[in-house]
């Protein structure tokens, strides 16, 4: 067996019995776990700015350990198949969404090194918080989740055109009956519409509320619509979740030369 070819191996998912790999995968999610601990720690100010040396050395270490995986996966994933081509097969794997979730875990700390507004670059280190999604390469539940959302992408998809719908109507409806009694809240359809999310999610803020009877009907009307709207999409997702758990667990099979998966049966 290829240095390459055993690399991969151990890089990807462990297979029953491969130690090697299994010792691995618990390396990187422990590095997660701890880098996800770490941000949230490095945000309280009794603790971030004295131990700020701390924090930074562990980011520097995280991201190094992460980036020569990264780099590692590209470097072996031409031994796959469907990613046999050097530059076309290294090129395939790098917009696979778990490789574009690696690249997103270590790119804020290369981009100040680009030149790039320090304001953006201060938002832009929030991304690190996509480290946590790399648990989806090694943790079942969270590949059953993928699974179950991908299946049920046509409903979910008809559900959010039926709830844009609806925000629009409400808030169209809502800014005519409203305008002329609160002109300074109700501005527009679209500043309406921050009135209809919050009612069509049964949210209720209490910042912007309509005043008129018949705009208190529309109101009633829309929370109402709205708990029935939103219990769509959990009962479509808990029901592929039953579906899903009620089949023994196999893994995904693809075609070896174009990637596509393949039908279970």
């Amino acid at each position: 067996m290829s240095v390459r070819r055993r690399a991969y191996e151990i890089l990807e998912k462990a297979r029953a019995g491969d130690r090697q790999s299994r010792t691995f995968d618990i390396f990187i999610m422990s590095l997660i776990f701890l880098n996800v601990v770490a941000l949230i720690l490095e945000t309280v100010p009794s603790l971030g700015r004295p131990w700020a040396t701390f924090f930074h050395g562990f980011e520097l270490l995280s991201v190094l350990v992460f980036t020569v995986e990264y780099l590692l996966r590209l470097w072996s994933c031409v031994t796959e198949p469907r990613f046999r081509r050097p530059v076309w097969g290294r090129l395939r794997f790098a917009i696979t969404p778990l490789a574009v979730i690696d690249l997103l875990a270590i790119l804020p700390f290369y981009l100040p090194f680009l030149g790039l507004d320090l304001r953006f670059i201060r938002s832009i280190r929030l991304f690190r918080i996509f480290r946590v999604m790399k648990l989806g390469r090694y943790v079942r539940s969270l590949q059953l989740i993928w699974r179950v959302i991908r299946e049920k992408r046509a409903e979910l998809v008809m559900t959010g055109a039926i709830a844009l719908l609806l925000l629009v109507l409400s808030s169209s409806l809502m800014y005519f009956i409203e305008h002329d009694q609160q002109p300074e809240q109700f501005t527009s359809i679209p500043a309406t519409m921050w009135w209809a999310v919050a009612t069509l999610t049964t949210v209720g803020y209490g910042d912007v509320y309509p005043v008129t009877p018949l705009g208190r009907l529309l109101g009633a009307i829309t929370a109402i619509i709205g708990i029935g709207m939103f219990a769509l999409p959990t009962a479509i997702i808990g029901s592929g979740f039953a579906k899903a758990l009620q089949k023994p667990y196999t893994p995904l099979r693809t075609c070896p030369h174009c990637g596509k998966p393949l039908d279970a049966s």
